[in-house]
């Protein structure tokens, strides 16, 4: 078991997250109308962004749940396992799905901080898949060593 100090705030840090996302996903279309009186977007508009938002939201939940899920292999010692290639996998595909949401929503109503976002993804999809990749070569280097001894 991992008792390291930074691990364990990190994991409560996530849990937290992942939870007032949940609660942020579901408040998606009851503020969609504040949004739409408050700024004077028409329907469309704001039916649209409430969308786009909504499932940007989920794709963030499930990168936050697999964080979670690579959390318990880390706390219980054994991170370099199938499972977290798995879930870098699937991270770099929700990642990857948030920066086409946002990239669209620049074509309906652009903003920088729509860009900055999408870069963000888009670089995080990128690390996501290198930290797999190094993550199956240390699978591979131990599964090597446990063969050896």
């Amino acid at each position: 078991m991992n008792k390291n100090p930074v691990n364990q705030i990190t994991k409560i840090l996530v849990d937290v997250l992942f939870f007032l996302g949940i609660i942020a996903v579901i408040a998606v279309p009851i503020l969609a109308r504040y949004v739409s009186s408050f700024y004077g977007y028409d329907g469309t508009q704001v039916t649209c962004l409430a969308v786009i938002l909504f499932a940007a939201g989920l794709c963030a939940l499930y990168v936050l749940f697999n964080l979670r899920l690579m959390f318990r292999t880390l706390l219980g010692g054994n991170p370099f396992v199938e499972k977290n290639i798995v879930c870098f996998r699937r991270m770099a595909a929700a990642c990857a799905a948030i920066a086409v949401l946002c990239a669209v929503k620049c074509f309906l109503l652009f903003t920088f901080g729509t860009v900055a976002v999408v870069i963000v993804f888009v670089v995080g999809a990128m690390f996501c898949l290198t930290l797999k990749n190094i993550f199956e070569q240390a699978i591979a280097y131990k599964q090597e060593n446990d063969m050896t001894i």
